[in-house]
């Protein structure tokens, strides 16, 4: 349950490309090689999309990889939808799991995660996720903005603790005018790093995200397949799915992260400032699924709008029905060239 409606500041703008026919690489030693066809399983929340990777996975014997921000933690799998320990047994799974919450995941991390778990995994891989500028990160690329020293951040969040959030926001806008433009005062995250690409290189993120993207990793094309049932449907799933996580013990799950900083990313993940409100007294049990179930319900549009938007050309699944998704899905990613 990531953030797809973000852009990252990292990133170039525009719609993600969609690969056409499958291109042909040239290796060091100058013998051209076909490209590695890795398809990508995208989709609002609750669409089935792990049910149907497993299913993919008994069909291929292959390995099912994350593109989800938040099931990259390790803290909450019940919240954040990560696969059970039953469902990881059937079949390999990368990149879930692995960041304490703590950490700040990036699409930069994550690109750069993804793109080493592809290199040393063999036979065909399935992206499967819930953060579309992550996907995108792998699709496109990102812009080649240099290495920034660490002190600086820590410089621009002193600096952010001793003028406010309002008047750093104002700091940020005196030099890179468009992000403080698109990002709201509460964005600590993207201003500060917009506070140390700018004194680290004296260059605005902006500028340096109008620098076209340095594509996809080498020798792979990425082709994704969007999961996109009807909107009724999908709602009734959301709405029945979050009772499921609050019987299956969400809310003592999301007890053990009250520790985290306030800014944490993973305080911020679908479910889990409702369910944190309701641990804090401010409303009801009651209240904070309703009120989870409404924020999982908007972020599942947000969702939908980036892959109709990002995603126009990827062929659709469009079956409510498991068994009939299963069909559709496997009529497309059979007639691809995976890598066995």
């Amino acid at each position: 349950m990531g953030g797809w409606g973000d852009q990252d500041e990292d990133m170039g703008h525009g719609r993600a490309s969609m690969p056409g026919e499958r291109p042909a690489v040239q290796g060091g030693d100058g013998v051209v090689q076909p490209q590695r066809v890795i398809p990508a399983l995208i989709g609002p929340t609750a669409s089935g999309k792990s049910a149907l990777a497993l299913a993919w996975a008994a069909r291929t014997g292959g390995t099912i990889l994350n593109v989800d921000a938040m099931q990259l933690y390790r803290d909450l799998r019940i919240v954040t939808a990560r696969p059970d320990q039953q469902e990881e047994a059937q079949a390999p799974h990368r990149l879930y799991g692995v960041l304490d919450g703590r950490e700040t995941a990036t699409a930069a991390r994550y690109r750069a995660l993804a793109t080493a778990t592809l290199a040393e995994t063999a036979g065909p891989v399935l992206l499967v996720g819930g953060t579309g500028l992550y996907l995108r990160a792998l699709m496109q690329g990102l812009s080649a903005i240099p290495t920034i020293d660490p002190a600086l951040r820590a410089e621009a969040e002193a600096l952010r603790d001793r003028l406010g959030p309002e008047g750093f926001h104002q700091a940020v806008a005196r030099f890179d005018p468009a992000l403080a433009a698109r990002r709201p005062i509460g964005d600590r995250q993207r201003l500060v790093r917009g506070w140390e690409v700018y004194h680290g290189t004296g260059r605005s993120l902006t500028d340096w995200q109008c620098e076209p993207p340095d594509g996809p990793p080498p020798g792979v094309e990425i082709r994704p397949v969007v999961i996109d049932p009807p909107r009724p449907w999908l709602y009734d799933r959301i709405d029945r799915r979050f009772h499921a996580m609050v019987a299956a013990g969400a809310v003592e799950e999301v007890r053990a992260v009250e520790h985290l900083p306030v800014d944490a990313p993973l305080r911020k993940a679908v479910g889990v400032p409702e369910l944190l409100g309701v641990l804090a007294g401010v409303w009801s049990l009651e209240a904070g699924i309703a009120k989870a179930q409404q924020a999982s319900r908007h972020y599942a549009k947000r969702q939908t709008t980036w892959c109709r938007t990002q995603l126009a050309q990827a062929p659709r699944v469009f079956a409510q029905d498991y068994c009939a998704q299963c069909d559709e899905m496997f009529a497309i990613l059979d007639g691809l060239p995976l890598t066995r």
